[in-house]
Formats: structure tokens, C-alpha cells, sequence
């Protein structure tokens, strides 16, 4: 009888320590890294360029933008070339009057028509910040980050006021409630990057803004999304051979 016992609590003791390795979950993988969404040296490098829209009231001939040559000085100490070929993306706005204006600078592309819309870029696995160079012309105006979540929905992130003058580099946290992931197969896999909102103080000067931009990059996960069947989220069914409901 007590031999029974004993083979019985040695065959417990087994089968407790082995159930965490036969029951534990797959953990996902983990690779944090930094992915640069655009560094402006190279215009035409992407199928989608940069655009800009205002609110009303604008001047005549504005907005203007395009790229000029330069980068922050504190990047030239790490580029390879010291910066010989960098570019920075300007953008110069002038309105009509004091109140609430505004512009986007977003990315866009070329449709079927010939026509450009705008386009969102998707931004791969779980990001935990975006940051980038800004160059501040000294206007109360303030900046805001756009992306849109994974049910959809675009939200506006502060990046704070643009009342400085020179580069300087603004790093911005992705909120813990910006929902990246869907859990439906008909949801989307990424947020996506929709562009850039500058808004004006209403009492503030609204002739001759500048701004500038260079090294837009995000942190994230790239593996955060990734599981065992992965592949399998988007086959294509009617392309298998098999049958069909009649």
C-alpha cells in the first residue's frame, strides 16, 4: 500500500513540473528596432511623395513647399557623408487673417486617373514611439502627429508647440489605448501614418511660416503580430482547388 502511494506522488510530482512546458503558450517574438519612414534625401525614392492642403483664407501663390538641401546639424556628426547630400522637406504657408488656421503635410499618390489622393502609410508591428527633426521658425503654432488605429478611427497626437527657433528633434509616445492590433481577421494589421497637422495660435502672426522636416522615423515590435499560421490570415480562397457551395 504504501509502495502504491509512493509511485502515485512521484507520478504527481512528474506530470506538475512537466505541465508548464506541454501547457506554457507560444510567447510572440520579440525585435524592437527603429525603421526610418522617410529621411527626405532621396525625393521619388517611394510610389507616393509628399502634399499639402490649408484651411481657408490662405494667401494667393501658398502653400509652398518642396525639398532644400541641409540637415540638422547634430545628424551630420553620425551621416557617413557628413550630410553632403541630405535634403530636408520645407514647407512655407501665409493666410489672409488671425484665427484658428491650419495645413497638413501628408503623403500622397498618383491614382488611375492621374490624379493625386492621399495615402496612408502603414507602420510595421506595435509601435511604442515616432520621432523626427523639425525645424521651428519661433510662431505659437502647434504640431500634431495623425494615424489611424487598427478599427479605423484617425486620432491626433499632441507634438507640442512649434515656438522655438533651429532643429530639434520631438519624440512622440504612442498612447497604451491607440488600439494597433485588430482581432478579427477583417480588421487592419498596422496603423497607419496619415500626416502631419500645424495649427496656429489665433492671435498669432499668420505671414511667412516656415517649417521644416527631416528623419521621420518609428520604434516598434515587428514581431509583436507575428504567430504560428501567421501566413495563413489572407489566403485567397477562390484561388484553391477544391469545391464550391452550389
Amino acid at each position: 500500500m504504501k509502495h502504491c502511494s509512493l509511485s502515485f506522488a512521484c507520478f504527481a510530482l512528474v506530470v506538475c513540473f512537466a505541465m508548464p512546458v506541454f501547457a506554457a503558450p507560444n510567447k510572440t517574438f520579440q525585435s524592437v528596432e527603429t525603421i526610418m519612414l522617410d529621411n527626405f534625401d532621396e525625393p521619388g525614392a517611394f510610389d507616393w511623395n509628399w502634399g499639402v492642403i490649408t484651411s481657408r483664407f490662405v494667401d494667393e501663390g501658398f502653400p509652398k513647399y518642396g525639398y532644400v538641401d541641409g540637415m540638422p546639424n547634430s545628424l551630420k556628426e553620425v551621416a557617413e557623408d557628413k550630410g553632403q547630400n541630405a535634403k530636408v522637406l520645407g514647407v512655407q504657408v501665409s493666410f489672409q487673417r488671425k484665427g484658428d488656421n491650419w495645413f497638413e503635410v501628408f503623403p500622397q499618390k498618383e491614382n488611375e486617373n492621374g490624379e493625386m489622393d492621399s495615402y496612408e502609410v502603414s507602420l510595421k508591428g506595435i509601435l511604442t514611439q515616432i520621432d523626427f527633426w523639425v525645424w521651428g521658425s519661433n510662431y505659437l503654432y502647434y504640431l500634431d502627429v495623425l494615424v489611424r488605429d487598427a478599427d479605423g478611427r484617425v486620432h491626433s497626437i499632441p507634438a507640442g508647440s512649434l515656438n522655438f527657433q533651429g532643429w530639434r528633434n520631438l519624440v512622440i509616445k504612442i498612447p497604451g489605448w491607440l488600439r494597433q492590433t485588430s482581432s478579427y481577421r477583417s480588421g487592419r494589421e498596422s496603423i497607419t501614418f496619415v500626416g502631419f497637422h500645424v495649427r496656429s495660435d489665433p492671435g498669432e502672426a499668420v505671414d511667412n511660416f516656415l517649417i521644416y522636416f527631416d528623419n521621420l522615423r518609428y520604434t516598434t515590435n515587428t514581431y509583436s503580430n507575428v504567430y504560428d499560421g501567421f501566413n495563413l490570415r489572407n489566403i485567397d480562397f477562390d484561388a484553391l482547388e477544391g469545391g464550391n457551395a452550389q
